[in-house]
């Protein structure tokens, strides 16, 4: 097996404690027109743009808005809350093993450039990785599930996604990942299975996990 040359990240959930953030928000703006919204969709959001959540909710939801009326209510609920999302446990250490160890790191987010800059004012060990891909990036013809993401991310290091680890949570950013053909590590979400996660190379409840992985699976 060839050795692993770089890590692909996700953001929010992964390394930023942001989901249940991103999902007040959504639920408060989905409240705002009469709807309701369940723990269960929440969980089919995480990893999607935000365009693709808003398009979801508005059909599960049965909500009388188009998408565009339901982001509008969403971000600014999202941009008062998210510059206080705290780092998950372990993830400045993990990317502080991966810098020791010489693998080349990417943001393969679907935040937008503007969320991204939010969420990094408050979290300068987010710096290491200089290499973004957000869900605006304007090369990225689809967002997650489908593989583009990975794909683009990998080539910003000049690297195969074959030769690259992919760090997830969401169901939807694992099938992403594997699809681009990545070796993928899935930090599993909260009221998640681990058949939510087809074609995972591992699944971890913590990310302090992980190192350990990266050392024995190179």
């Amino acid at each position: 097996m060839a050795a692993m040359k770089g890590c692909l990240f996700d953001l929010d959930g992964l390394l930023l404690d942001t989901e249940p953030l991103h999902g007040a928000a959504w639920r408060a703006a989905v409240e705002s027109f009469g709807g309701s919204v369940e723990d269960a969709t929440l969980l089919q959001m995480r990893g999607r743009n935000r365009q693709d959540c808003a398009r979801l909710l508005v059909e599960h939801c049965q909500l009388p808005i188009h998408a565009e009326a339901l982001i509008a209510a969403q971000q600014p609920i999202a941009r008062g809350q998210l510059g206080r999302a705290a780092p998950m446990d372990g993830a400045p250490e993990l990317l502080a093993h991966c810098r020791r160890g010489g693998l080349a790191m990417a943001l393969a987010t679907s935040s937008s450039r503007e969320s991204l800059a939010l969420k990094l004012a408050s979290h300068s060990w987010l710096g290491v990785i200089t290499a973004r891909i957000t869900g605006d990036h304007p090369d990225l013809p689809r967002g997650k599930p489908a593989p583009d993401i990975f794909l683009l991310a990998a080539a910003a290091l000049a690297l195969p996604a074959e030769d690259c680890w992919a760090f997830e949570d969401s169901p939807t950013g694992c099938r992403a990942a594997v699809a681009a053909g990545c070796r993928v590590v899935v930090l599993m979400a909260p009221g998640a299975r681990e058949d939510d996660y087809p074609g995972a190379s591992h699944l971890v409840r913590y990310l302090s996990e992980i190192p350990a992985l990266l050392r024995t699976d190179r």
